[in-house]
């Protein structure tokens, strides 16, 4: 994905912002659920393409990327075609290969409608397996962590799916 790279000292994140396409729509006439992390994803690329900025194609990467290994979707408010939406980015976590980052999806008019929390492992797409993150990447972590370490940590992260009634 090309285009402007972000701003990685902002608190949270700006990580993608956009309109609803017909194309995410279900028969009820708002987004499909699994589009919920079509939207997500817009900005997963656009925060990883800036922890490598200025190497911001994958051509140009030696084949050093991601592979998302776990997502945990809240759905809180429907999105319907046409819509605005902005989504916010905030780094929970980090390691040597692994990061936690947490979306929030909000509607034109400010109400959050989804969270995303998602669990990101480095990934050598040569040899198919783990890797740690390329040095460039590592440092732009350890800085984006400390950008958002003033930041209250969402409600909605670190929860599975259950049954029972939460706290």
């Amino acid at each position: 994905m090309d285009g402007p790279v972000m701003d990685l000292s902002s608190a949270p994140l700006t990580g993608w912002t956009g309109e609803v396409i017909p194309d995410w729509l279900d028969e009820f006439g708002h987004v499909n659920i699994a589009h919920y992390l079509t939207i997500c994803d817009q900005a997963n690329w656009a925060v990883w393409n800036a922890l490598n900025a200025p190497e911001t194609r994958m051509e140009d990467r030696g084949g050093q990327e991601y592979v998302i290994v776990e997502n945990h979707v809240c759905y809180l408010d429907e999105l319907r075609g046409g819509e605005r939406v902005t989504v916010t980015t905030q780094l929970l976590a980090h390691d040597a290969k692994r990061m936690i980052l947490f979306h929030e999806v909000w509607t034109g008019a400010g109400a959050r409608a989804a969270t995303n929390e998602a669990k990101f492992l480095a990934f050598d797409l040569e040899a198919r397996r783990a890797a740690t993150w390329r040095p460039r990447v590592a440092a732009a972590l350890d800085s984006l962590a400390a950008a958002h370490a003033g930041l209250p940590r969402p409600a909605e992260a670190g929860r599975g799916v259950a049954l029972s009634r939460r706290r």
